[in-house]
């Protein structure tokens, strides 16, 4: 079994649940292990996170062999009553995340209505 992370002390932009779906998007295939490690949190918190996002409709899993492959809802809408409102999607959210120019213009044009601001 794996080390537990450090703790973080301390506020953050960025959620668990948010850091653990980019994590996914830059590779559908990974292990829970390497998601834990990337987004230093414990095993058993990506393992929740998960069925936090598959029972709201964000994530879906198929089981191939001994692994899991992910799909992300690109086009779902944050849950967010302010980013709801503005129409904001889990894809306008990835396209921030991306740290690869390549995906985060992949994760721009998956045929997703991403809005940068409101309009109106």
């Amino acid at each position: 079994m794996g080390e537990v992370p450090e703790p973080h002390t301390g506020w953050t932009f960025i959620t668990s649940h948010a850091r653990v779906l980019a994590v996914i998007a830059e590779n559908q295939n990974a292990r829970i292990r390497d998601i834990a490690a990337h987004c230093r949190l414990t095993e058993r918190a990506v393992q929740k996170i998960i069925v936090d996002l598959e029972q709201a409709g964000f994530l879906s899993h198929t089981r191939q062999g001994r692994s899991n492959t992910y799909r992300i809802e690109p086009g779902k809408v944050l849950r967010h009553p302010a980013e709801a409102e503005a129409g904001l999607t889990v894809a306008a959210l990835l396209a921030l995340l991306a740290q690869d120019e390549e995906r985060r213009a992949e994760l721009l044009h998956a045929g997703v209505r991403v809005r940068t601001g409101r309009s109106g």
